[in-house]
């Protein structure tokens, strides 16, 4: 079977399981979609949403994260970690957007990659969620299930997203994504994996394997 085949396959079964893909952080203004996900590195989405209640409280605009007190904003986000850099990033780039952007989201990886703390992942979550464009979010659960199931073959998340790229098709991409996020931490886990309860077992390069 050729990767495209299992690619389809793939993505027509889980959104059968999974048919409301969303992204697990809350939000409702573009830029704290921006904000959420740079918080959320090495933190989990729900203590992530549980702090932005309290942020995007505190700071209801750009211009208010811009003129904020740097302080303030690490004792609001302590609980997520890396608190100083990531205080110092959403300040950073919320003045960014105001200075080069005139408020607005930019739409493209080499803009929104231009902003302080944002990588290709924040920035294709953007794409895909905010914009509605083709999108491939590559986090550990996307790099651990595409390399069991044979889509991509490399560890490096740069790469990772071009072979994707190369396989999926775009409309599905980004939400497929999300689905991989869901499906990693229900059945694909990454030290025991519960493929007795995996839909995706007959096109799973990494379990035929085993089987033999």
């Amino acid at each position: 079977m050729r990767k495209k085949e299992r690619a389809l396959l793939a993505v027509e079964r889980l959104k059968e399981r999974y048919p409301d893909a969303v992204c697990s952080l809350e939000y409702e203004k573009p830029y704290e979609l921006l904000i959420s996900t740079r918080l959320s590195a090495q933190c989990t989405d729900a203590r992530v949403n549980i702090v932005t209640k309290d942020l995007f409280r505190r700071f209801t605009s750009l211009q208010d994260f811009a003129d904020a007190d740097i302080k303030e904003i690490e004792e609001i986000i302590k609980p997520c970690g890396l608190y100083k850099t990531k205080a110092k990033s959403i300040k950073e780039m919320c003045i960014q957007l105001i200075t080069n952007f005139h408020s607005e989201l930019p739409d493209t990886i080499e803009e929104l990659t231009s902003l302080s703390g944002i990588g290709r992942k924040t920035a294709n979550l953007i794409l895909g969620d905010v914009f509605h464009k083709p999108a491939v979010v590559v986090d550990t659960h996307c790099i651990r299930i595409t390399n069991r199931l044979g889509l991509a073959d490399t560890d490096d998340p740069y790469k990772a997203e071009l072979q994707l790229k190369a396989v999926l098709p775009p409309e599905e991409s980004s939400d497929f994504c999300h689905r991989l996020v869901h499906f990693g931490r229900e059945v694909c886990k990454a030290r025991k994996p519960l493929c007795d309860q995996c839909t995706l077992q007959d096109i799973c390069t990494d379990y035929q394997k085993r089987q033999k």
